[in-house]
């Protein structure tokens, strides 16, 4: 019985690809030494996959900034701003669609299905070619078969790649492209044929709602992909959800192996069995490549034996869910871990030995030890005082509708908050963070390792603090934030100061490009001990007679961007949460705070995949929200702020959180998302951002006032806020300051017009 996983964490144990990528970025690195270090990472991560007794080890799932990059520039599919020449795709070209240059912009970004990986979204155009630019793929497998490893190269699918990207003409339809598209994938397994057994194409937009059109696209790219993949078999890859009614899709004839996801669907597996071919291998996606939590192995047992008495043994292929990109790389590093929870984790390292686990065992091999560990661990967890609290499940059952409801509406609310807050016409913010420079980084990391006292901390994190709120009264803004000094990360810090969560000290993932975070685990119940801002809030609005906003991460966004526990629904945990963070913003609201922000950038990026199941996840996400946030008075400003969100289909939700203010990121879209509010009077304040944060150029005034002008036709200048995409605490301070002054200058000349 095989075992492979579908991808491998890219970053590196110690973040080797992070500091590479930014050294490079910064000049200090030249492109070959870049090149050196990603090759390195590459043959470590096949050698430990390897010797962790993967057989099948996935070769182009390694990437230098999003692996669906990769594949727009293996396709030449480069749009025209970055002047490229047409022939290879070099790395200036690569970075410069990533992170834009000089007066072009860089690519839009968007959430890869339901995860809070950042991809960059491909832009198609009528009468659009492509042609094989790069051969990194083909130069992977060669790298890979030298170093002794048994390759399974990894290509993201064409009904994916036009599914995920968007058109840059308005109603061009991308599947008309599918004929241009398909020589090069013809090309590309045609040279990878000969050279490897298995060769997986990712389909996971066989988990969405398709159109018939996209479904009859994929039974055209197949009936010619299986014959230029020939004599390897496609071994076709969907994850994040069930295939449902395509099924029939995923088991067409001449597909060698259909790989499902039974971490998150296990309840597809029957209906896979019914369509999967005599002639057709089935992967089990067993071990959950989305979270951290170590493998039943006694339960595993059960699918993977009725797939065995199915189809047989030499049918069968044990795999992780999906990628394990999503997870951190190794356990082992984790020795500040507390020791009772310790046992019950596996990161990516781990889960790679927990295949082969699960092999021995189907085979009948010894695993006796190994297993009696497993189950003594899944014991412990289940029984531990540490995971179940009588008393917050005691508060939560106390819990009424009214709790989730501001009584007086928005409009009258909002006369109250004009009259404490005296705000202009279309008044500026900003989203919250300013720049973590390397002096705030190494003051926390002082702090944290004992070097510095209390005392010292708080005078630290107070002067950057006065200097944050120094620079917003220079540019003059109208809502100041205090700049988050002292937050390590927007969820991470939150989880620190509640009970039910716990840490790693090396738990990175990456986010995007360089970007890595280290989400935490929660794993008890929640509930807040103390209040966890409120002393640097006061201190901050001390500072000013302008309104400071206090702010807070909201329970979806802390429950998305957390390894969330998989014992109890999602929504019990998320409303444990939102009565933790209920808490602090009363405590927020009694200490002065005019302005509160309660973010929710996961929100959309939480709904389920398929539509069915919207209802259910949007009904308790706004109502955990509002739990969250309705127990102030009318007088006090509740803003949220929303990352990456397509609003269309789901605006009456967020009309129904009931937020004063929303605040929605929409400058790399040119302000799509205001497609939203032309069929929809939604009746509260709005800022979409109307700069990119994400990229390190500068935004011209006149850019701005562009965008700001669009969404005057949209929305009334009363209702219309400004301020930037998102926080800024990923950008040095002359590239904020420089943003925001002419952010102001916008502000104002449009002010000017609208008065």
């Amino acid at each position: 019985m095989l075992t492979h996983t579908l991808g491998f964490p890219r970053i590196g144990l110690d973040r080797e690809l992070k500091r590479a990528l930014e050294a490079h970025w910064n000049g200090h690195l030249p492109e070959d030494d870049l090149r050196r270090t990603a090759r390195e990472l590459r043959l470590r991560h096949w050698r430990l996959q390897q010797e962790q007794g993967v057989d099948l080890v996935p070769v182009g799932d390694f990437s230098l900034y999003d692996h669906v990059l990769d594949t727009t520039a293996m396709l030449g599919a480069v749009p025209a701003r970055y002047g490229w020449d047409g022939d290879t795709v070099d790395l200036r070209t690569y970075f410069r669609m990533a992170r834009g240059e000089g007066a072009a912009p860089a690519m839009e970004m968007s959430k890869w299905f339901d995860t809070n990986y950042h991809y960059l979204v491909p832009e198609f155009r009528p009468g659009q070619t492509f042609a094989l630019s790069t051969t990194k793929l083909l130069d992977e497998t060669g790298e890979a078969a030298a170093a002794g490893v048994r390759p399974k190269p990894v290509l993201l699918g064409p009904v994916t790649y036009l599914k995920l990207g968007k058109p840059t003409v308005e109603g061009f339809d991308p599947f008309e492209l599918l004929d241009a598209l398909l020589p090069v994938y013809e090309e590309l397994l045609a040279g990878l044929s000969g050279r490897v057994e298995w060769i997986q194409v990712d389909e996971p937009a066989l988990v969405l709602d398709l159109s018939e059109r996209e479904r009859e696209a994929f039974r055209k790219a197949y009936a010619r992909l299986v014959k230029a993949a020939s004599p390897a078999g496609i071994l076709l890859a969907a994850y994040f959800d069930s295939l449902r009614e395509n099924t029939s899709l995923a088991c067409l004839p001449g597909i060698r192996a259909v790989h499902v996801d039974l971490a998150r669907a296990p309840a597809q597996l029957p209906d896979v069995l019914r369509h999967l071919r005599e002639d057709q291998a089935l992967s089990l996606g067993i071990v959950n490549g989305r979270n951290i939590w170590r493998v039943d192995a006694e339960a595993a047992a059960a699918p993977i034996r009725q797939a065995v008495d199915a189809v047989g043994a030499e049918r069968v292929l044990l795999g992780t869910s999906c990628s394990l990109l999503h997870t951190p790389v190794d356990l082992a590093r984790e020795t500040g871990l507390d020791p009772e929870i310790r046992p019950w984790l596996a990161f990516a390292t781990q889960k790679c030995g927990e295949l082969r686990l699960l092999a021995d065992i189907a085979a009948g091999r010894d695993a006796g030890a190994a297993l009696a560990e497993n189950r003594a661990a899944w014991h412990a967890r289940r029984h531990s005082a540490r995971v179940n609290r009588p008393d917050v499940r005691e508060r939560l059952a106390a819990v009424t509708p009214e709790m989730s409801r501001r009584p007086t509406p928005h409009a009258e609310r909002k006369t109250r908050q004009q009259v404490r807050l005296n705000l202009p016409l279309l008044p500026t913010t900003t989203i919250g963070s300013f720049p973590q420079t390397r002096d705030v980084r190494r003051t926390r990391g002082d702090f944290k390792k004992g070097r510095i006292d209390d005392a010292a901390y708080t005078a630290a994190i107070q002067g950057f603090i006065k200097e944050t709120v120094d620079r917003q009264h220079e540019l003059g803004l109208d809502v100041l934030v205090h700049g988050e000094s002292e937050r390590n990360d927007m969820v991470e810090y939150f989880g620190e100061q509640l009970d039910g969560f716990c840490f790693t000290q090396h738990g990175w993932v990456q986010s995007y490009g360089s970007r890595c975070v280290k989400p935490p685990i929660v794993c008890g119940d929640v509930s807040r001990p103390a209040p966890m801002t409120v002393e640097w809030a006061r201190y901050a609005q001390s500072l000013t007679d302008r309104p400071m906003k206090g702010m807070l991460t909201g329970p979806v966004t802390i429950l998305c961007w957390s390894f969330v526990r998989d014992d109890q629904p999602r929504s019990v945990t998320c409303r444990q949460i939102a009565l933790a963070i209920r808490d602090e913003v009363r405590d927020l609201e009694e200490a002065g705070l005019a302005v509160i922000q309660v973010d929710e950038a996961a929100l959309r990026e939480g709904l389920p995949l398929r539509r069915s199941d919207w209802a259910d996840y949007l009904a308790w996400a706004v109502d955990s929200f509002k739990l969250a946030t309705s127990g102030v008075r009318d007088e006090t400003q509740l803003h949220t702020h929303m990352c990456y969100s397509e609003f269309n289909d789901i605006i009456d939700w967020i009309a129904k959180m009931d937020a004063d203010v929303i605040s929605i990121e929409a400058s790399r879209s040119g302000m799509e998302l205001l497609k939203a509010f032309r069929n929809f009077d939604y009746p509260n304040d709005i800022g979409p951002g109307i700069y990119d944060i994400h990229s390190p150029r500068v935004p011209s005034v006149e850019e701005m006032t562009a965008l700001l002008e669009e969404a005057l036709k949209v929305i009334p200048a009363e209702r219309l806020w400004i301020n930037p995409d998102c926080g800024l605490k990923t950008r040095d301070w002359p590239e904020a300051l420089a943003s925001l002054r002419n952010m102001m200058s916008a502000a104002r000349a449009v002010r000017a017009g609208a008065e």
